[in-house]
């Protein structure tokens, strides 16, 4: 649960209202995993009274995770992007590194569209353009090429070497 209140006056009402209904329900908060973020403007500095839950302190956070993504106190979405970024490297990685050979046209083809969705996403581009196209413009390899480029650099690794 997460209370957005606009000033500390109001999220001591808040947090009083959820005391009394807990306890009217025979519930209790987890205290330990209660924290208080303070979004905050730029140059401006805050004093935030202590705020309790069942008479415990709140714990002040500069960011928290919420519905799997960061929030943060300067309402800026670095930390989210970090996430986003390591997760579509690992992706990334693992598609670069497969080495697809018993595969469906109908599987290819919608992962190939996939990867030239996601391309034109990142850029900013319509979904109507061309694939071709914007991979060559931005000097990107299309999926086949990276399959392809893949494939045969595990043929010359694996390349009996000639002896001597």
């Amino acid at each position: 649960m997460v209370l957005l209140c606009p000033s500390i006056s109001a999220l001591k009402k808040l947090i009083s209202i959820c005391e009394r209904y807990v306890e009217a329900h025979g519930l209790r908060y987890n205290v330990a995993k209660s924290e208080l973020l303070v979004f905050r403007a730029k140059n401006k500095t805050y004093n935030v009274p202590t705020l309790k839950l069942n008479g415990t302190p709140l714990k002040q956070v500069q960011s928290f995770k919420y519905l799997g993504h960061w929030v943060t106190e300067s309402l800026k979405d670095d930390l989210d992007i970090e996430r986003e970024r390591r997760a579509l490297c690992i992706r990334a990685n693992m598609l670069s590194r497969s080495l697809w050979t018993n595969y469906t046209q109908r599987a290819y083809g919608v992962l190939r569209t996939q990867y030239n969705n996601a391309f034109r996403g990142l850029r900013g581009l319509p979904r109507h353009c061309s694939a071709s196209g914007m991979l060559a413009a931005a000097q990107v390899d299309s999926l086949s090429a990276i399959i392809r480029k893949r494939i045969a650099s595990l043929l010359q690794r694996n390349k009996p070497r000639a002896s001597m």
